[in-house]
């Protein structure tokens, strides 16, 4: 069953269509951190926000396109509260918060499927980051924050794999709308 929970899971990252997965050349969120580094409280503040920043503006971009989906329309809202976590640990430490220019680095899945399969990605690179973060000395607070949001990204991982299992039947046939297409989703 692991084998292929992990066979299942390298076939979503190689297929998804994230701005995550298009931003692994830049410095910004979860693209940014390397398993070989050791980062300061300031960077790992900044790239944990820029994150959270980034899974929200993919998400609403994925509504205002593909409408009121679930889990988009729950874990948006989840996005927002992680973001208002995350903003007192910059006041009680004296870092700069980051303007929120996430915008920019999103892009729009083609198919509702490849939506969900993005929102995997988000969330594994979510979670790989803050793992991380949560292996180096950490203030308590920030370790408490830090874990929660993980844990809340783990719980964001399942619904977006059973939003995958929805929209297919293990065959690479995809489903929407009623009617069974090939390969594709088409959007109404």
């Amino acid at each position: 069953m692991k084998k292929l929970t992990a066979l299942l899971m390298a076939v979503l990252l190689i297929g998804a269509m994230s701005a995550t997965a298009f931003a692994a050349d830049i410095d910004f969120g979860s693209a940014a951190v390397t398993e070989d580094k050791t980062y300061t409280l300031s960077e790992m503040l900044t790239y944990a926000i820029e994150d959270e920043y980034l899974a929200h503006a993919e998400y609403e971009k994925i509504i205002d396109t593909f409408g009121a989906q679930t889990p988009f329309t729950n874990i948006i809202k989840a996005e927002e509260t992680h973001i208002a976590r995350l903003e007192p640990l910059f006041t009680e430490y004296g870092v700069t918060k980051p303007a929120d220019n996430a915008e920019s680095y999103t892009a729009l899945p083609a198919t509702l499927l490849d939506a969900m399969k993005a929102g995997v990605t988000a969330e594994i690179n979510n979670i790989a980051m803050y793992e991380k973060f949560l292996s180096q000395d950490l203030p308590v607070d920030v370790q408490l924050v830090f874990t929660a949001l993980k844990n809340a990204s783990e719980s964001h991982l399942a619904a977006f794999e059973r939003g995958v299992d929805r929209l297919t039947d293990g065959t690479g046939t995809s489903y929407s709308a009623g009617r069974q297409t090939r390969g594709f989703v088409r959007s109404r």
